[in-house]
């Protein structure tokens, strides 16, 4: 079965879609425009861009050669280890002027993209901690595109319109939950969450089990940036129960140890 066929299909199309939406956004900036500094302490938009480029090559890696991905992932492993995190996956980057950067990183999502078409959809591939199924790397991608997108848009004060493409950061940030939990050491309710959700489009998204007593309702749009970690529950519209509420405030919907988003009122 190709990779191409039916769901996977889609998401490699929406994250394709994704990326093309950033790149219009960097792609005419100013040397100025580049040295922005963004929401994220000590990195500018070129960084945000150069970290994206850096992981998307190594999610290429990590389909075409698992073995070589596996002493990449030693390496990085060490770097973080001792701190140095930023300068083993950036600051390989800084270097480059940004027309080097843009290449770079089209080159690192052609290779991608072009990988994960080769796929079984069941294939599964190994990354920063457990293996992942193949749609759930991809979403993992988009996620990462669109949230850093949305630092960069946030730190140069532009648009970057919402599109029905989060329904699989949505899909994601649910999926996660127990991982929050468990990330930090702390057990997993037992309670399940149901959402109630508005898409950008104004369609309406249910997900969990309907008989769940525990619930999220609001703006999709809103649920992604709080499980991206780009805003605090209360700097948005969302409504919650309280077990809810509870998830939300400690929501990680991405891979690395447990790490807190902005304070009320920090974006």
């Amino acid at each position: 079965m190709s990779a191409t066929d039916g769901t996977t299909a889609r998401l490699l199309a929406d994250l394709a879609d994704e990326q093309d939406a950033l790149e219009e956004i960097v792609a005419g900036l100013d040397a100025a425009g580049w040295s922005t500094p963004t929401p994220s302490p000590g990195w500018s938009v070129f960084d945000q861009i150069a970290h994206l480029t850096f992981f998307d090559e190594a999610a290429a890696l990590a389909i075409e050669d698992p073995e070589a991905f596996g002493a990449h992932l030693e390496d990085l492993a060490g770097a973080m280890t001792e701190g140095r995190l930023d300068e083993a996956t950036i600051g390989t980057l800084r270097s480059l002027d940004p027309a080097a950067l843009m290449a770079r990183w089209r080159g690192a999502r052609r290779d991608l993209l072009v990988a994960a078409r080769s796929l079984d959809p069941d294939a599964r591939i190994p990354w920063y901690g457990p293996s992942m199924g193949l749609r759930s790397f991809l979403t993992a991608r988009l996620m990462e595109t669109w949230a850093h997108g949305r630092d960069v848009a946030d730190a140069l004060e532009v648009s970057h319109p919402a599109t029905d493409r989060l329904r699989h950061v949505v899909r994601l940030g649910l999926l996660t939950r127990g991982w929050s939990y468990a990330n930090r050491g702390l057990p997993v309710p037992d309670a399940e969450v149901r959402l109630e959700l508005v898409a950008p489009s104004g369609a309406s998204w249910r997900l969990g089990p309907d008989e769940a007593e525990e619930w999220v309702r609001g703006s999709a749009e809103e649920f992604c940036l709080v499980v991206t970690q780009r805003r605090h529950v209360d700097d948005t519209g969302l409504e919650t129960t309280p077990l809810a509420r509870d998830w939300l405030l400690r929501a990680q919907c991405f891979a690395g140890p447990p790490t807190d988003g902005p304070p009320p009122g920090g974006r």
